[in-house]
């Protein structure tokens, strides 16, 4: 009988600071939770969502329409890195980066798992399962962000 080999997906076998810059970025699911505007607690430190999105955020694709230019395009823009991944508690819990780095797997619905981009809509994660998204020129209109606060996506 001929013996096969199998080759663990690189998630499963690199630490996140071994991954190359590709297979870094590759884990980005493309829910596009990030882009929405968050609220701290001056109290507590207690981060909340709210239903506002960058005015660059695609709530169809998740995706940055200008993703090359996104923190020129928005000052508070983070930009999400290797040396950093411990500060970015804000984000949501089916984060792939918080999940590799709490030492969970990535989920089923993860395109890099799934094989396909759909998997996110399907299972109902992301900006396009948030029932209203609101564009951020809600802020600049001096609208109040607390109105737009939600559960933890």
């Amino acid at each position: 009988m001929k013996e096969t080999s199998y080759i663990k997906p690189f998630w499963e076998h690199k630490t996140l600071e071994k991954m190359t810059q590709a297979e870094w970025e590759s884990l980005c699911d493309g829910c596009g939770l990030c882009c929405l505007t968050k609220l701290q607690d001056e109290e507590t430190e207690e981060i909340v969502y709210t239903r506002i999105v960058c005015d660059y955020s695609d709530p169809e694709t998740g995706g940055c329409t200008d993703y090359a230019n996104r923190s020129v395009n928005v000052s508070t823009c983070v930009q999400l890195t290797k040396a950093r991944i411990a500060e970015f508690d804000w984000l949501p819990d089916t984060c792939a980066y918080r999940m590799l780095y709490r030492g969970q797997p990535l989920a089923d619905w993860h395109p890099l798992v799934s094989g396909s981009r759909n998997s996110l809509k399907k299972a109902g994660i992301g900006l396009s399962a948030i029932d209203v998204v609101v564009n951020s020129r809600v802020e600049k209109e001096g609208l109040d962000c607390e109105a737009f606060i939600m559960d933890k996506p």
